[in-house]
């Protein structure tokens, strides 16, 4: 079966959906559905869906202009290493296309990926969190 790579437009995605992409990454067991669903609403998202079942997800917070942060780049374990990823990152960097910066924080195993996929590694910046 094919698998098709969707922004929020041509297909919704549901919170629900979302949620077992994230259980089953073992990601933010602590989000409500009802605040995903917010969520969606907000940011700009992409789904790959095999048949009507959501196996990744990926999605872009904005000013809608200048920056866009990419976020929760996430596929089905059982769906990993097929390239889903690199088709997610690639139609939202389509969907994104009239933004002038476009950022993102990864995990130090999943810098190669990115550098694949056109990302280049900033040692100038340092990441900062207030929480």
């Amino acid at each position: 079966m094919t698998i098709k790579i969707l922004n929020f437009t041509e297909k919704v995605i549901k919170s629900n959906d979302v949620m077992k992409l994230y259980k089953d990454a073992d990601w933010w067991e602590e989000r409500l559905e009802e605040d995903i669903e917010e969520m969606l609403k907000k940011d700009q998202s992409v789904g790959a869906w095999k048949a009507d079942t959501l196996i990744g997800f990926a999605r872009a917070v904005s000013d809608g202009k200048f920056r866009a942060y990419i976020e929760d780049v996430v596929i089905h374990s059982s769906y990993r290493h097929e390239g889903i990823g690199t088709k997610l990152i690639s139609k939202l960097m389509d969907e994104l296309s009239h933004i002038d910066v476009i950022s993102l924080f990864c995990e130090e195993e999943l810098i190669s990926f990115y550098e694949n996929n056109d990302f280049k590694l900033s040692k100038s910046q340092f990441v900062m969190h207030k929480k």
